[in-house]
């Protein structure tokens, strides 16, 4: 895992388009687009325990399998590690009086959630991330979806 924090260099924020404002529903474009955090426990992953994988809700790349998922306790969802550490980028975040590390899409620019290093073994850390930046396939839906290659996460 990477675990140098960018500062913004290279991250590629998104721009506020109005088809991008007319794809994402109100939660979305606030979650996504303005950083915000959608409220815990009343999100649509938080306790899903279904297999499957979860993408980038802008871009559609896949970000988090069901694998690394687990109860945080925190009423989001959270996650040990992502697919590809190289699809995500972090970023130092000082709001709110807090120092916490921001997690975004790194190709959307999309605010995903914040990273802590409390996550259970073997992973260590906790991708805690808002229901409202992902979209969720169940496993025996991938290859209809046009993603039969991510089958092989469940192997």
């Amino acid at each position: 895992m990477n675990n140098d924090h960018n500062t913004g260099g290279d991250v590629c924020y998104i721009e506020p388009t109005a088809e991008l404002k007319a794809r994402l529903n109100p939660e979305e474009w606030k979650v996504l687009v303005e950083s915000g955090t959608e409220p815990p426990f009343n999100n649509a992953y938080w306790d899903n325990h279904a297999e499957g994988v979860y993408f980038d809700r802008i871009d559609g790349v896949p970000l988090f399998a069901s694998r690394s998922k687990f109860d945080s306790g925190s009423g989001w969802p959270s996650f040990g590690t992502p697919i590809d550490p190289e699809n995500l980028t972090q970023i130092e975040d000082r709001s709110f009086g807090m120092r916490r590390i921001e997690v975004r899409a790194r190709k959307s620019g999309g605010h995903l959630g914040h990273l802590f290093p409390d996550g259970p073994k073997p992973y260590g850390m906790r991708y805690c991330i808002n229901s409202a930046s992902l979209r969720f396939i169940a496993k025996e839906n991938l290859a209809a979806e046009g993603y039969p290659e991510l089958l092989k996460l469940f192997d």
